[in-house]
């Protein structure tokens, strides 16, 4: 039996997702405004927060939708299938501008992919038995897979790592330890997983390079990479990926420790005592990672320790306000936008990532240069909103907002008429 939804938990991952829409989608990626970019290496900025925190978001549920610790094969194989239809959404996503079709170009090549795209989604979205989901997800992961790996041309720098992915496994791993373990035994594993990466990180050498290190693309971490996706990494960076192996153990960590706050929330204690106790957590564990950010600076594309502690403090603490707003005062005026983003965040990740590149390959003429064709992404961005602004930063931000205006229409939509899409 699944215990009452937590509202402030639905609202608190509808504003992630809606601050993961605006930062995800600027109108330009060379103008835009200093809070709303990732810190370059070391230090972080309120964009930094937005993806660990629905991590923390995404441990916080685990006990509400298990709430009995009942495990067994058919959990265990639930589990796993969600994680694998994570994982491969965001896999396919990678995939979707690599797509080709009996040399198709132009508009036949598009609708070849979006019509693969609405057949992976449904197959990883749609509702099922559990056995169909399961051969479903194996079989759309080992085609992926096999496409990457086995000398396909098209394929061979196709990304592994993701976003998603990453999701996929901090829930596989951190509901099984929910269900296996007590809460001390999580804490201990937290604790190994931030000191072992710590470790890791600056006490062994890096093979062909030297000494341990921190430095992009020449850290341990980027040597794992190499060493197991070499060619299928991040194509900004091409010798490490943020969301790499070895960068995945601390953020099981965030997951476990949203996991271990979900649990308190779950508590008989009064409301208040929680609040109380979430705020003390909360406060704790941002002086701890900015105390270790001394010797393990914060660091959200290595995923350091000091940035698993710093963040999931300040997710703690922004939960705790909401839930005593919201749970404990009843006040809910102004949270139903957020509430509708919360209760379909994949659907929206998902597709928030294939509609921009739509767009672009969507041609119109060109206002300009007549007979050279314009993406209408472009072409709506530059022609369409950055008249009406003399800063540059101000028409970006615009459009961000622009397209989270139209996901939000989607969104009621789709609450007004009970439609909620699950992996």
């Amino acid at each position: 039996m699944t215990k009452e939804r937590l509202t402030s938990l639905d609202v608190f991952r509808g504003l992630t997702v809606i601050m993961m829409t605006i930062v995800n989608n600027p109108g330009s990626w060379v103008a835009i405004y200093p809070p709303l970019e990732h810190a370059e290496w070391n230090g972080w900025t309120p964009t930094d927060l937005i993806f660990p925190s629905f991590i923390f978001i995404m441990g916080t549920a685990i006990p509400f939708a298990m709430p009995n610790k009942k495990f067994n094969s058919t959990v265990f194989n639930k589990i796993m299938v969600r994680s694998l239809r994570l994982f491969c959404l965001g896999l396919f996503l990678n995939f979707f501008n690599d797509l080709e079709f009996f040399g198709w170009v132009g508009m036949p090549l598009l609708i070849g992919r979006l019509a693969i795209t609405f057949a992976v989604a449904y197959a990883l979205l749609g509702k099922f038995s559990l056995k169909i989901k399961t051969v479903l997800a194996i079989t759309i992961l080992a085609i992926l897979l096999f496409l990457a790996y086995f000398g396909i041309s098209d394929y061979q720098e196709v990304r592994i790592p993701g976003v998603l992915q990453r999701i996929g496994l901090v829930y596989f791993f951190s509901s099984i330890l929910y269900l296996k373990s007590n809460i001390r035994t999580q804490i201990l594993v937290v604790t190994t997983l931030l000191v072992g990466y710590w470790a890791l990180m600056t006490l062994i050498p890096v093979p062909g390079i030297g000494a341990a290190n921190l430095e992009k693309g020449t850290n341990l971490a980027a040597y794992i990479d190499n060493l197991f996706l070499n060619n299928h990494m991040w194509s900004r960076s091409k010798t490490w990926d943020p969301e790499g192996i070895l960068i995945t153990l601390p953020a099981i960590a965030s997951g476990i420790i949203g996991m271990l706050v979900g649990q308190l929330l779950n508590h008989r204690w009064p409301k208040i005592e929680i609040v109380k106790k979430m705020m003390l957590i909360g406060f704790s564990l941002l002086i701890l990672g900015l105390l270790w950010d001394i010797l393990f600076p914060i660091n959200k594309l290595l995923w350091s320790s000091s940035f698993v502690l710093f963040t999931s403090g300040f997710a703690s603490l922004s939960l705790s306000f909401l839930y005593y707003v919201i749970d404990i005062l009843h006040y809910k005026k102004g949270t139903k936008l957020f509430l509708i983003w919360g209760l379909n965040p994949i659907i929206v990740f998902f597709f928030s990532g294939i509609i921009p590149r739509v767009l672009t390959m969507t041609k119109v003429e060109h206002p300009v240069f007549p007979g050279k064709p314009l993406g209408f992404q472009s072409y709506f961005y530059n022609y369409g909103i950055v008249p009406l602004f003399e800063n540059p930063k101000d028409a970006s931000l615009t459009y961000a907002v622009i397209y989270t205006a139209f996901w939000s229409i989607i969104l009621w939509v789709f609450y007004k008429n009970k439609l909620f899409f699950k992996v």
